[in-house]
């Protein structure tokens, strides 16, 4: 199902769209890894998804588990190797019980390349910068081991607005992509994977992506990450 997915995609994405990759962006060739990406469009998904195509990759997202309950959608979903996630961040298993460790023992046993927003929605800084991160990408990674990637990508805002209702195809839009190093986390491995530990290893990750993504457009990020809370805004939905 996702050869088949891929082959309806890509080439009507390719005519919108050509990658443009710093020479040091690198995915691992196999084995499983967490690809923690910036988020600014409703439209990076597919971006980012076809990026890591285009790496030599096969891309999984993790999704609301109320996503897999949607007629054809939800089949769609679970034919190409997406992950259900509930709320707080448990799988369902085959038997139908909510399993914490179930979206990493997917990953490692499959190999797999997932891709997970930190934000958790697009980002509210008015700048399009990154803003809070949240903690599933970094406790994924604390709790299983697995790599965690940084990458930022700038360009998808030209094809879909943030909160656009309408994609802009023409002329061909640029992407730009730069995937970091695998994140050290190897100060936090003696340490209990707690609020305190999760908030810290979260925001390296959050510094990582900004520091890529302004090396991209070459510009210098805000002193202080955007904090929805600090400016009466809701962290979910539209705004």
């Amino acid at each position: 199902m996702f050869w088949v997915l891929a082959g309806l995609i890509l080439p009507l994405w390719s005519l919108m769209v050509r990658y443009r990759f710093t020479p040091e962006s690198r995915l691992p060739k196999t084995g499983p890894f967490i690809l923690a990406p910036n988020h600014y469009s409703e439209i990076d998904p597919i971006a980012m998804g076809a990026a890591v195509w285009h790496l030599g990759r096969l891309p999984r997202f993790m999704a609301k588990a109320s996503l897999f309950k949607v007629p054809v959608l939800g089949r769609l979903l679970s034919a190409s190797g997406q992950i259900p996630v509930e709320r707080d961040g448990a799988v369902r298993s085959g038997d139908g019980k909510r399993n914490p460790m179930g979206a990493a023992n997917q990953l490692i046993e499959r190999e797999s390349a997932v891709i997970v927003y930190p934000e958790g929605t697009l980002t509210r800084d008015p700048d399009l910068w990154p803003m809070r991160g949240k903690s599933g990408a970094v406790r994924l990674a604390l709790v299983s081991g697995i790599p965690l990637i940084p990458v930022a990508h700038w360009g998808t805002q030209r094809l879909m607005p943030r909160y656009g209702k309408r994609i802009h195809p023409f002329p061909r839009k640029t992407i730009e992509i730069s995937v970091g190093k695998p994140l050290d986390l190897s100060r936090f491995a003696d340490r209990s994977i707690d609020q305190k530990t999760v908030s810290e290893a979260t925001d390296l990750l959050m510094t990582a992506i900004t520091d890529l993504l302004a090396e991209l457009r070459d510009e210098t990020p805000p002193a202080e990450r955007w904090d929805p809370s600090q400016h009466q805004q809701s962290e979910t939905g539209r705004f």
